[in-house]
């Protein structure tokens, strides 16, 4: 009987077991069911541009086997969705509220916009949210504070306006929260402070403004704290630097004011990011505590006192950038003795100290910097002396840049020992005698600046040789001598300045072959000859200044082949002929000088030249066109490009006007139908002298007074006479000359009558 029992009882179990196996199967398929048909709803609110989901979303295969879609082991149920950096466009649907079963929620990296779905709440299995770099707009919703079990949510890059909501401090599994890059307002809530399992915080680039609350230092276990280019404003919170876990901190480009708080417990620290902010103060030495620092950026700030050796003990330090503040040396006529401290920095690459009132004389030991020191920045120190011959010993430097200051002597020839150099700036200091030619043994050479010197001699043929150069400057010095002809095979070079100089001789045809040049100032040098007609291939050039030469010809056509001009300057010259048509081409030019020099004819009016005034074109030969552009019309002669034999009388008028008006005909005050010419005879006409220099005519009460104002107008009306709109109008050189004699004698007479 018992075993009929026993084996009654067996029967049972297994059809319970059965049975339940059966309910357990029919569930899974009905709830994997629900979660594909919410996938396939999500699917109908995007576009999908690629196809990755259209190829591969299907009811013919299990959703767990869908891209971008992972089901858990236990459950079978979708547990992650990770469509990140697919190019996605649309909105999130509501029914992804139905993945119940959801950790972890992955949709970066694509172009979703609108407002996130309340139904997204029910998602409480959630521990990871990353919906960044996407369109999103709205508010950050509050019912994120109802996901208790998240431990990242990242919503940086993205449209989100308002305030940070407060009740996201409710989030206490919150390990990283990222909101970077938003239009977010109002303060940091204090409410944070409550999340002490967070290890980092980005809230960078929004429009937060307010303090830094105090409860972060409730934030025990924080690695990171970016708060970078805002508004946030006050002190910086001394308990900042008591949090012994950070590894990062970034406040840059803020409001921040006071003092640098004790570091004596930040021996965790490795990035402090503070430049561009209010922060004043010394340096404390208690920075020293901050002995894993790789990278310090306090620049753009008011630090002042000395430089403190103390940094010299962050031997880990990789970055150091201090420029543009109030740091100054322990005595300004002699060696800056901090340098030395630096030698124990083995992996320093960076260090900028420029703009800072230094003083002093660059150390010999300049040379126990770190080998591995890439970036030497000091200009604007007010730097005294030589520059020691130690600094041949900085092996591996890539940027050395000691610009502005008062160095003196020569350069000294063991630069050219730095043959990972690529960019050189030496320029405004008072460096003397020639440029050495070691110089071109710098082979990776970019950058050479060495305008503002006192550097005299030629230039050295061999830069031709430097064929890594991209900008070469050396303006303003005393060079001599004839452009290199090998300058002109530096066919990737993008900018050359060679102005204010004594270069002589003439443009090389060989000018053509700087195909992607953009930059190219020749001016005042001594140059002579013609433009070489080749100029016209240089198709990228942008700048051209050849003012204040000896140079003469016609402007060749071909620069109307220099389409990307925009600065074209061929003042004081000795240029004659026409003004080419061709010139009108250059839709981008907005610069444009030919004044003082020998042209003629008929000024273009179309294109580029609607925009140009009188001032481009004064002191010329014989220029007729526009009335704006102050000269005469071109009629039988400047039609036909016969020269008028009376066009230097025009000219001579003009001249009068401007010696006895202290005015040229470009001055502010002719515009419109107003010209000079109009305000002096309007001047005449009503019998007054008010156009003319005061110094000339002090008062009625003085001596001679009436005398000197009938010479005065009779030669403007001469000026009036000789600067006639029509040639056959204008007085003879030669009548001009006996005017002005009997003018003279008739004002000799009134004053001898007196």
């Amino acid at each position: 009987m018992d075993n009929i029992k026993f084996h009654l009882l067996s029967m049972l179990l297994i059809i319970h077991y059965c049975f339940m196996i059966g309910f357990t199967m029919s569930m899974t398929v009905t709830n994997l069911s629900t979660d594909q048909s919410t996938l396939l709803e999500f699917k109908h609110h995007i576009l999908d541009p690629h196809s990755f989901l259209d190829s591969n979303w299907s009811t013919t295969t299990s959703v767990c086997h869908w891209i971008g879609v992972s089901c858990g082991a236990r459950h079978e149920r979708v547990a992650v969705l990770d469509l990140s950096d697919m190019d996605l466009k649309g909105t999130i649907a509501p029914h992804l509220g139905n993945l119940s079963f959801l950790v972890s929620l992955n949709l970066s990296g694509n172009n979703f916009h609108g407002y996130l779905p309340k139904e997204l709440a029910k998602l409480h299995r959630l521990k990871l949210i990353d919906l960044s770099q996407n369109a999103f707009n709205g508010k950050i919703p509050t019912w994120f504070g109802n996901l208790t079990t998240l431990k990242r949510l990242y919503l940086g890059g993205n449209s989100f306006q308002g305030h940070i909501p407060s009740n996201i401090g409710e989030c206490n599994n919150l390990q990283i929260l990222a909101v970077q890059q938003n239009r977010l307002s109002g303060h940091i809530p204090r409410s944070i402070g409550n999340l002490t399992r967070l290890k980092e915080i980005y809230l960078t680039y929004n429009d937060l403004d307010g303090e830094i609350p105090w409860e972060i230092g409730n934030l025990i276990t924080l690695e990171i704290i970016s708060a970078a280019h805002m508004r946030i404003g006050g002190l910086i919170p001394h308990f900042i630097f008591n949090i012994s876990s950070l590894k990062e901190i970034d406040l840059l480009n803020n409001s921040l004011s006071g003092k640098l708080p004790s570091m004596i417990l930040a021996s965790n620290l490795e990035v402090l990011l503070l430049w561009k902010n209010n922060l004043s103060g010394n340096i404390p030495d208690s920075i020293s505590n901050a002995y894993k620092l790789r990278i310090l950026s306090l620049q753009e700030n008011s630090f002042y006192g000395l430089i403190s050796n103390a940094l010299g003990n962050l031997s880990l330090l990789d970055e150091l950038r201090l420029w543009s503040n109030q740091l100054t040396t322990k005595n300004p006529t002699h060696e800056w003795s901090f340098l030395s401290s630096f030698a124990k920095c083995k992996n320093l690459r960076v260090l900028q100290l420029s703009y800072n009132p230094l003083n002093g004389i660059l150390p010999t030991s300049i040379s126990n910097l770190s080998a591995s020191l890439e970036e030497f920045i000091a200009g604007n120190c007010k730097i005294k002396g030589r520059i020691p011959v130690e600094i041949g010993n900085l092996s591996n430097i890539a940027t050395l840049r000691l610009s502005q200051n008062e160095l003196n002597g020569s350069i000294p020839a063991i630069i050219g020992r730095l043959r990972k150099v690529q960019g050189l700036y030496l320029d405004e200091n008072k460096l003397q005698s020639s440029i050495p030619y070691n110089i071109c043994h710098l082979e990776k050479l970019s950058e050479l600046s060495l305008n503002g010197n006192m550097l005299e001699g030629a230039i050295p043929t061999c830069l031709g040789d430097l064929t890594s150069l991209r900008s070469l400057n050396l303006s303003t010095n005393k060079l001599y001598l004839t452009i290199p002809f090998t300058l002109w095979s530096l066919k990737d070079i993008l900018k050359v300045d060679l102005s204010s100089n004594y270069l002589n001789g003439s443009l090389s045809q060989d000018i053509g072959n700087l195909k992607v040049l953009a930059y190219l100032n020749l001016s005042r040098n001594l140059l002579s000859s013609d433009i070489p007609g080749t100029i016209g291939g240089l198709n990228n050039l942008e700048t051209l200044s050849l003012s204040n030469n000896r140079l003469q010809g016609s402007i060749p056509k071909s620069l109307g082949d220099l389409l990307s001009l925009e600065t074209l300057d061929l003042s004081n010259n000795n240029f004659s002929g026409n003004i080419p048509k061709s010139l009108e081409r250059l839709s981008y030019l907005s610069y444009f000088n030919v004044a003082f020099n020998r042209l003629e004819g008929e000024i273009p009016t179309e294109g580029c030249f609607i925009n140009f005034t009188a001032k481009s074109f004064v002191n010329n030969y014989a220029l007729c066109g526009s009335p704006r552009f102050d000269v005469p019309p071109c009629k039988k002669y400047g039609s036909t490009g016969i020269v008028s034999t009376k066009s230097d009388v025009y000219s001579y008028g003009i001249l009068l006007m401007e010696t006895f008006t202290r005015k040229k005909p470009t001055n502010e005050i002719f515009v419109g139908e107003m010209s000079m010419k109009h305000w002096v005879k309007e001047s005449i006409s009503n019998g007054t002298n008010g156009v003319v220099d005061s110094s000339l005519l002090e008062s009625e009460a003085e001596q001679h007074y009436m005398a000197k104002a009938n010479c005065i107008s009779s030669i403007m009306r001469l000026a009036l006479d000789c600067s006639a709109e029509l040639p056959e109008e204008r007085k003879d050189m030669k009548d001009v000359v006996s005017i002005l004699k009997k003018i003279k004698i008739k004002f000799l007479n009134n004053i001898s009558r007196a």
